[in-house]
């Protein structure tokens, strides 16, 4: 039977991430710095650059993101962590105007990026990662987590148009559906059950 684990991505664990990060799609290119800079230091940056960032990033704390294990391997990615750390996500117009939360407010999460190995998609690794990065946000004090998916319900989509994830994964994981943005994609919304409210 195959075991899948998650673990933070601490920087014991570095040699993990980046393993998580290959196999597959855009992740190791990106290596998950799109959702952190703006548009045009993503653009300019090299590989190298942007593996040291997400490494530095790592090493300061707290972990930016969980790894999925299949059978001891890392296998899957997602990046978890205080929207107002995203700084692409507080730029973007389309979510700014949509969302019904300050974009100061500390206390809001967001889940910007999944990537899974090629030989480990259609485990569920999305479901479980997902799962995951709910408990994390709220054991680390997150009142609301907001996340950004594909709805994949009409047309075609490859599968690297599909890191933000697809709706009908946080919809399956209880997030509520708050409204449409451009480009296919749709902002979701989970509050989390018995966190303070904001005075």
């Amino acid at each position: 039977m195959t075991m899948i684990t998650t673990e933070q991505a601490t920087i014991d664990r570095w040699d993990d991430v980046q393993h998580s990060l290959s196999g597959g799609g855009d992740g190791r290119s990106c290596q998950c710095i799109w959702p952190v800079v703006a548009r045009k230091d993503w653009q300019s940056s090299t590989f190298d650059e942007r593996r040291d960032m997400l490494r530095d990033e790592i090493a300061t704390g707290p972990p930016p993101g969980l790894i999925a294990y299949v059978d001891g391997e890392a296998a899957g990615w997602v990046r978890v962590g205080p929207r107002s750390a995203q700084t692409r996500i507080l730029r973007t117009r389309a979510i700014a105007g949509a969302t019904a939360e300050s974009l100061d407010d500390e206390s809001v999460w967001a889940i910007t990026c999944f990537v899974v190995r090629r030989e480990h998609r259609g485990k569920s690794l999305t479901a479980q990662l997902l799962r995951t990065a709910v408990d994390f946000a709220a054991e680390s004090g997150a009142r609301v987590i907001e996340a950004y998916p594909v709805d994949t319900s009409e047309g075609t989509h490859r599968a690297n148009d599909l890191f933000h994830g697809t709706l009908s994964t946080f919809l399956a994981q209880g997030f509520q559906k708050t409204a449409e943005l451009p480009a296919g994609r749709v902002l979701v919304v989970h509050e989390v059950e018995g966190a303070a409210a904001l005075p």
